[in-house]
């Protein structure tokens, strides 16, 4: 792991493995984004995983669904771990945002991710 703020991204299936690699393809900067998949576990084991992956904090917590079971399985392993901010709805743009600022307190660099990540949805 890199110096910095840690990010972990939890997703279905493959979508965190690929969203890190390409995030860190753009950035260059490695080590910085865990990829967390419930793909093969049940609601437990994708908690555990969580656990395991954020290590105590601080972490941003990127989520791709915000009503789906790895959100919940964030919430519920998460919820009482200081300096854990959880961001849904994770795509690229907000990983790259994170990678580039995540020297900056995890509430503030989840906001600048979320935004960037709200800017670069639209339809043309």
């Amino acid at each position: 792991m890199s110096d910095g703020l840690r990010g972990v991204v939890v997703c279905h299936a493959r979508l965190a493995e690929a969203l890190t690699e390409a995030a860190e393809q753009i950035t260059g900067v490695r080590g910085a984004l865990v990829p967390v998949s419930n793909a093969g576990c049940d609601r437990g084991t994708l908690e555990e995983r969580v656990s395991e992956a954020v290590n105590g904090g601080p972490a941003v917590v990127f989520v791709d669904l915000a009503s789906g079971s790895c959100f919940f399985a964030v919430l519920n392993r998460l919820r009482e771990v200081a300096g854990v901010e959880v961001v849904t709805g994770v795509n690229l743009a907000m990983l790259v945002e994170f990678l580039f600022h995540r020297s900056l307190p995890a509430r503030e660099v989840a906001a600048r991710a979320a935004a960037a990540g709200g800017k670069a949805i639209g339809a043309r």
